[in-house]
C-alpha cells in the first residue's frame, strides 16, 4: 500500500549512526543545507550514548538507538549497518516515520525505490515507509550515465574503481593513518579492517567474493545501476578497488552506446547535467583527483575522449567525495524531495 502520511513543512529529523563517518558527514550536510527541521535526534549504539555532537552552533546529546527512539520523528536517516536497519525498520515506520537508509539492507527488495535524485526523483515519491540510499560507487557512476543515456542508449557500462578508504567507516580512515604511520617507521603493520596492507597498497577485494569470482561490491554495481536507471537489460562489468586515499573514489568509466554519439554531444550533456562538473582541460593538467575534492558535492567527470576498442564508445574519469554525494548528501537530498511542494 502507498504511504499516506503527510510530511510536515518542519520535520523532525533522526540520525541513527550518528558517531560514525556518515552519521556525522549527515548532520554536518543538514547543517550546511540549512534542512527545514524543527528538531534533530542524534542516536547510536548504547557505548556511544551520552556523547555529545555538534549541530548548529549547539551540543545534541548522543541518544542510545532504540525501538522507542522514533515516536515524533518524520526522518530518519540511518548509516548503522544493515543489521541495524533490518531491525529496527517496524519500529521507523510504525511511528509513522520515513527511514532513508543507507546500508545494503532493502536496496534490490522490490516495493523499495532505490534513489539518486539527479537520476530518477519520482520513484522516492512511490515509497511505503522505506527508501534506499545505492552504494556509494553506483551513485556517482549513475549520476554521469543518466545524462548520456539521454543521448543515445548505453548498451554496455565497463567500470574499474579506485574507492577510499571512507567506504569502510571511520575506523578503516583511522587504519589508513596508522598504517602509513607503522610503514614509514619500519614497524610492523597489522591489518584489521582489510584483507590486506592498505598502506601503499591497493586491494582488489571490496565485500565478500561470489560463486562466480565477483565480490559483492562488483554485483552491486550491476544490479543498482539497472534498478536506478530502470534498465535491466543493461550490461555492467565492475572491479572494484579499495586504494590508500582517504575519502573520494574514483573510477575509470568505459560506455558503449547503441548508436553513434558526438563526442561535443557527450561534453555538452555531462557540462549541463544536474550535480555534474567537468573538469577536463590536459593540456593543463587538470582533471578530477581525490585530493582536491575532499568535501565537494558535486561528481567530477574528466578524461574523456572516445573509446577506440569499441563503435561507439566514450572513456571518462569520475570522482566524487564518498562521504558527501556518495552517502550523507544524497540521503538528506532524498529526505528534501519529501518535504511538502
Amino acid at each position: 500500500m502507498a504511504w499516506t502520511k503527510q510530511m510536515p513543512a518542519r520535520p523532525v529529523v533522526a540520525v541513527a549512526g550518528a558517531t560514525g563517518a556518515v552519521g556525522a558527514e549527515m548532520l554536518a550536510v543538514l547543517e550546511q543545507r540549512d534542512f527545514p527541521l524543527s528538531g534533530i535526534r542524534a542516536l547510536a549504539s548504547a557505548r556511544s550514548a551520552g556523547k555529545r555532537v555538534r549541530f548548529r552552533g549547539e551540543d545534541v546529546v548522543v541518544e542510545e538507538l532504540t525501538e522507542g527512539s522514533f515516536d515524533g520523528v518524520d526522518i530518519a536517516l540511518f548509516s548503522a549497518g544493515a543489521s541495524v536497519s533490518k531491525q529496527y525498520r517496524e519500529a521507523v515506520t510504525s511511528a509513522g516515520a520515513v527511514m532513508i537508509d543507507n546500508s545494503s539492507a532493502f536496496r534490490m527488495e522490490p516495493g523499495v525505490p532505490l534513489v539518486v535524485p539527479e537520476v530518477n526523483p519520482d520513484d522516492a515519491l512511490s515509497h511505503q515507509g522505506v527508501i534506499a540510499n545505492p552504494n556509494c560507487s553506483t551513485i556517482q557512476m549513475v549520476v554521469a550515465l543518466a545524462p548520456l543515456e539521454r543521448l543515445a542508449p548505453i548498451k554496455r557500462v565497463v567500470v574499474a574503481t579506485y574507492q577510499a578508504a571512507s567506504g569502510a567507516g571511520q575506523a578503516a580512515m583511522d587504519e589508513l593513518y596508522a598504517q602509513t604511520a607503522d610503514f614509514l617507521a619500519g614497524r610492523p603493520v597489522e591489518p584489521k579492517r582489510f584483507a590486506h596492507r592498505i598502506a601503499f597498497n591497493c586491494i582488489p577485494h571490496i565485500d565478500v567474493f561470489l560463486e562466480d569470482g565477483s565480490t559483492k561490491e562488483e554485483w552491486k554495481m550491476v544490479v543498482e545501476t539497472q534498478k536506478i536507471m530502470h534498465r535491466p537489460d543493461l550490461v555492467v562489468a565492475a572491479t572494484c578497488v579499495r586504494v590508500p586515499v582517504l575519502r573520494c573514489h574514483s573510477e575509470a568509466v568505459a560506455v558503449e552506446f547503441g548508436a553513434p554519439v558526438d563526442l561535443a554531444d557527450v561534453r555538452e550533456a555531462l557540462a549541463g547535467a544536474p550535480g555534474v562538473t567537468v573538469l577536463d582541460e590536459v593540456a593543463k593538467n587538470r582533471y578530477p583527483m581525490p585530493a582536491m575534492l575532499e568535501g565537494t558535492d558535486d561528481v567530477y567527470v574528466g578524461r574523456i575522449r572516445r573509446d577506440p576498442s569499441v563503435e561507439s564508445g566514450i572513456q571518462m574519469w569520475v570522482v566524487a567525495d564518498q562521504l558527501r554525494k556518495g552517502a550523507a548528501l544524497n540521503a538528506v537530498q532524498i529526505a528534501e524531495m519529501l518535504l511538502p511542494r
